[in-house]
């Protein structure tokens, strides 16, 4: 059991993601997601946490099972071409993961999530989260294009846009 990861979740609150994203980051997020998934098929979701719930962090839940609880909870696998993308922030324990469904992630592969975790995460250290934010969906959206390119404009708008806020 890791009493300093316990400690600090128990310390990080609603606060601490208002002081990493205001409401104008926020609003900046959600119309890069909008002009996003205008340029492609597939669906993005932007989730932060402040920390986890006092049972998970005794069972030691690492972010990534998090972030693979909340792709289903926030149902970013139920897109028609199986390409959504989940772009989770656990910020008590400062890590970014990426969970993306089977028909995007299949040619993506781990790698190339990771690679754009560590450049959300080096950003992040900085202390740019905004600018952090917007660099993982520019690169997500590049992939998504290549892959899944936009039929027709106007397409179905499945998932929300706006970020989701947890805790």
């Amino acid at each position: 059991m890791n009493f300093l990861r316990i400690l600090c979740h128990l310390k990080t609150g609603q606060l601490a993601v208002k002081r990493t994203f205001s409401v104008a980051s926020l609003d900046a997020i959600e119309h890069a997601i909008k002009q996003s998934e205008a340029c492609h098929t597939g669906e993005i979701i932007f989730a932060v946490e402040p920390s986890l719930d006092l049972l998970p962090l005794l069972k030691g839940q690492s972010a990534r099972e998090r972030a693979i609880d909340l792709f289903s909870l926030l149902r970013v696998w139920d897109t028609p071409q199986n390409n959504g993308v989940l772009i989770y922030l656990l910020l008590a324990d400062h890590d970014v993961e990426i969970v993306a469904d089977r028909g995007i992630d299949a040619k993506v592969g781990l790698a190339g999530w990771e690679a754009i975790c560590h450049e959300m995460e080096r950003t992040f250290r900085k202390g740019q989260f905004e600018a952090g934010a917007l660099a993982g969906i520019n690169a997500i959206t590049h992939l998504l294009q290549t892959h899944f390119p936009a039929e027709s404009a106007g397409g179905e708008n499945i998932l929300p846009d706006r970020p989701v806020v947890l805790g």
